[in-house]
């Protein structure tokens, strides 16, 4: 059962490879994401990830690794706080924020933290229909 404060988390990374995939399925080929020299001569001193590439972890660990077979995604607001960058390691962390019984859902705080330096890069909330017997 899911209950408030119930959490889950998941370190991960996407090397420049991944990402550069990311740009050819998504259209966007943002030179800071794929050019070595533009990333080198940007603010950031290399390539970063896309945002939603960072943040499609939360798919990731809704579709596939917590409690997979009964959430369906509903909604979800992120802020993006800090660039991420290719081969370098997060951690994604879910916590349940609140129960709603009656109607099958639940919302999550979604929070990417650089485990090195504790600071997170992306903050947000998503809202998902679990199946019944997950939020009794």
């Amino acid at each position: 059962m899911l209950k408030i404060g119930d959490e889950f988390r998941h370190k991960f990374s996407y090397t420049q490879d991944d990402v550069n995939t990311y740009a050819r399925v998504s259209g966007d080929t943002n030179p800071l994401h794929t050019d070595p020299k533009a990333g080198a001569e940007s603010m950031f001193g290399r390539n970063i990830m896309h945002g939603f590439l960072g943040a499609s972890v939360f798919t990731k660990i809704f579709g596939s690794l917590w409690y997979a077979d009964g959430h369906v995604y509903m909604s979800q607001n992120m802020k993006w706080l800090k660039p991420m960058f290719p081969d370098q390691e997060y951690e994604a962390i879910v916590k349940v924020k609140e129960v709603f019984p009656e109607k099958n859902r639940v919302m999550y705080e979604c929070t990417v933290q650089d485990p090195a330096t504790g600071e997170s890069t992306i903050l947000g909330e998503a809202l998902l229909m679990n199946k019944k017997q997950y939020v009794w």
